[in-house]
Formats: C-alpha cells, structure tokens, sequence
C-alpha cells in the first residue's frame, strides 16, 4: 500500500478513498466503484407504461365484443344462459301501425312552381303638365276603374279651352255672315243683276269660312280634353299600391314612376311551367274545352289557397329548360293570392278509377326496389316487391304486387325484416301507455321514499373487505 502522506490532494488511495491534502474522506467513494449513469432509465420507463396501457386497451376490447356477442347480461356466464335474452328480444313481436289496401279512384296531377300575376297592372300617370294639388285615394284602397285618383292644376287648361271657344264664336258669325251673302249674290244672278263670279267667289269664302269654324271646333275639343285630363281617374279596378308623388309637386307627362300603381287582383292569374313531356296529357282536354281544374297551395304545401282552371298554354316551348308556360286564373275575393307570391301548383289532367290505393307511409325503398310490409294473419311480415302508379298527396296507387284488403305496414317498417313477428296498435295506443309507464315510475319513487333503499339497492352485494 502506498502511503497516504505520499499522495497528492484531489487522488484516491489503494482503498478508493479521496484525499484532501492527506487526509482521508470515508464519504466519497471512487468513481470507479460507482455504477454507470443510468441515460436509458427514463425510455425504459415510458416503454413499460405504453405496454401496461395497450394490454389494458386490449383487455378491454376483448372483453367488450365477448359481451356484445353474448347479448349482454344474458349471454354466456351470466344467469340468463347463452343468449337467453338475445333470443328473447329476437322473438319479441314489434309494435307497428298498419293501414289497409283500397280499391278506389285517384287524380293525376301535376305540380309545378308558379308565380302569381295580376291581370292587369298598370302604372297611373298624368297625361298633362302641372302642378299636383290633390290625392283622391289611400295607399292599399280598392277602386273601380272611373274612380277619382288626383287633380292637377286646371286653370291653364281652362284658359286654354276658353281661347278656343272664343276663337270658334267669332268664326261661326263670319261663317254665318257669309252663307247670307251667298243667299244674296244667288238671287240677284238669277235676277241677272251680278256675274257669276261674284257668286263663285262668295260660296268659295263660306266654304273656307267652313273650314276655319272645324279647326276652331277641334281647337276646343282639345283643349276640352286637356283639361278633363286634370283629373286623374283609375283605368283599371284593382288595389292601388303606395304613391309615388306628393302633392304640390310638378308632375309631367314623361315621369317615369308615375303617381301610383293600380293591380288588378280579383280574377288573378298564376303562371307556371311543366315539361314538355306533359303537353299530351294537356292539349287534347284544352283543345276540346275541358276546364282543367287547378289548385294553387303556399311552399309548405299544407294550405290550398285557392281552386282556378287552366285559362290558355304558351305558344312556344323553352329550349332552355324543356318546359313550357301555362295560364290558370282564380278568383280572389279573400286576397289570398298576391300579386309576384310564389305558390305550388297542383292540375288535375285525368282521374284513374278502380285501383289500387296504399298510404304514402307505407311505401319502403332499398336494394331490391320500392316495397311494402304485408301483415300476414299470423301477424308475421312479409317483404312484398311493388309496382307503383301515381301519387296524389299522401295516398300513393299500386300498379302490381298488391291487392285490395291487405293490411301494410305504415309505421315501424325500420326495424323489421322479412317474416318478422308483429304486433298491431292503433294510433292511440303508444299515447295512452306513455301515461301509464309515468304513474308506475312515479309509484316507484313514493315506495323507495317511504321504505328506505330501494329493492335493487338491497339485494346488490356487499363489497369485499
């Protein structure tokens, strides 16, 4: 062994021991006894902890789908045996609504958009230039065509017509004036007292006498009229909208706006299109003078606002859009129908008698195409394929695969499969035991209030220590 005084500060003895100026530090422990940094300790540690997670992940899938198989509490190891409840809830009848197959009539109709228009829509305007004193009408009031709308100024107009009369007055005496003189010059040449010329000459100023005196006349059916257009009446009945000037303004005849705008609302018209496929179904009933009856509802389609009949079809057909525009006209006494109201038009072109008619509800769409569930007597479904014709509404014509009297099914189709067992309720069943279910919870909770626990509560078991 070496000698500890021999060795420098800072150096480790044969022991392994540090020494500070020759003096032992039993605490220390050389680095060549001490076991390497640890770098991986922390990886491995996270290593551990993601297998833990994902065997417990695992587990836990596992143990689910073997629960799911099994049909829950009732599959294999639980009391119920091995899809004892599964099987039950298999053969457990499902509650549905059925309706019955009829044989009766059924429209073909036609819907479309359409788009009321006014019969008539007209834009009142003075015919003269003036200043406006008077409005004769309230905004949304009715009127008839001759009504007063407004006045402009007539006292120009009244000058006017006065000139003209005047002007007419004197003409008419130089007329009059002239025609006596002709009556002169005539008899003093049959008396062979004047020349013919004379006489010529005076039936050429009555003539022109005549002329001037029909000017003047038109002259004051002018002005006459110029001055009737000072009152402004309705063209048109119908609904005036809101005014468009006030009074006291100078109005023209160019403006544009005009005064007010006058709608005819009673009869009104709707406009809509159908495709051109339809025309045969249209033309040969308008060509013979049938009334297509039609029927205009609001976009929900659950409000008939009124009942017309097709008034004339288009004379051309879009190439566009491969439709063409038809005219139906309704009465509107209760102004349902407003003028530019986008309403659905339904046209009745023909009536289909004697088949056979299922409630829409009742008809079902996959991969086999559209059919229906038949109630057997057995009260078990069966898939039935069909064949359908129109629809008319909510009921809904079957071509093939169907026949009157047998009972379909038109609420709770989603669950069932061919040759599932049924049970028929009527509409008010479901209500009625909503009620019931309510009581007995409620009489549930009054029991466990005034017992303690509940059943389930008590007969859980107890927890291991």
């Amino acid at each position: 062994m070496s000698d500890p005084k021999d060795q420098k500060p800072g150096q480790f003895d044969d022991a392994g021991r540090r020494t500070h100026d020759g003096k032992e530090t039993p605490h220390e422990v050389s680095p060549t006894l001490l076991p390497p940094p640890r770098e991986g300790g922390k990886r491995r540690r996270w290593g551990i902890w993601v297998v833990i997670i994902l065997l417990v992940l695992i587990g836990y899938a596992v143990y689910h789908a073997k629960y799911r198989n099994a049909g829950g509490p009732g599959g294999p190891g639980s009391r119920g045996g091995a899809g004892g409840r599964g099987a039950a809830m298999a053969n457990k009848p499902m509650p549905v609504m059925v309706g019955t197959a009829v044989k009766g009539d059924i429209n073909v109709v036609l819907s479309a958009l359409g788009n009321v228009t006014p019969v008539n829509n007209v834009t009142v305007k003075t015919r003269v230039d003036g200043q406006l004193v008077r409005l004769a009408f309230t905004e949304g009031q009715i009127v008839k065509a001759g009504d007063l709308l407004a006045e402009v100024d007539p006292r120009t107009y009244q000058a006017q017509l006065a000139q003209a009369e005047g002007q007419l007055a004197r003409d008419q005496a130089l007329l009059q004036n002239a025609k006596l003189d002709l009556q002169r010059y005539q008899t003093l040449l049959s008396q062979d007292s004047i020349s013919k010329q004379q006489v010529d000459t005076q039936a050429a100023l009555v003539r022109q006498y005549d002329g001037t005196v029909k000017l003047d006349q038109g002259n004051v059916d002018n002005a006459r009229v110029q001055l009737s257009y000072t009152r402004i009446t309705a063209p048109v009945s119908g609904r005036v909208g809101l005014r468009q000037v006030d009074p006291g303004n100078i109005v023209h005849a160019s403006d544009t706006n005009g005064i007010v705008v006058i709608t005819q609302i009673d009869p009104i018209t709707v406009i809509y299109s159908i495709p051109e496929d339809s025309l045969p179904k249209v033309m040969p009933r308008l060509q013979s003078g049938d009334k297509l009856p039609v029927e205009a509802w609001d976009r929900s389609q659950t409000t008939q606002l009124a009942r017309g009949v097709l008034m004339t079809v288009d004379n051309t057909i879009d190439n566009t859009t491969g439709t063409v525009k038809l005219r139906a006209q309704f009465p509107n006494q209760n102004a349902m129908l407003f003028p530019n109201q986008f309403v659905n038009v339904r046209m009745q072109v023909d009536t289909l008698r004697d088949v056979v008619i299922v409630p829409g509800a009742a008809i079902q769409r996959g991969t086999q195409g559209t059919f229906v569930y038949v109630v057997g007597d057995d009260n078990k479904v069966a898939l039935r394929v069909i064949k359908l014709g129109v629809t008319e509404g909510e009921r809904v014509s079957v071509a093939q695969g169907l026949q009157p009297g047998e009972r379909v099914v038109v609420d709770g189709a989603d669950k069932l499969r061919d040759g599932s067992p049924v049970e028929v309720i009527q509409p008010g069943a479901a209500a009625a035991s909503a009620p019931a279910a309510g009581q007995a919870h409620q009489g549930g909770r009054h029991r466990r209030g005034q017992g303690g626990a509940s059943a389930p509560a008590a007969s859980a078991p107890a927890a291991k220590p």
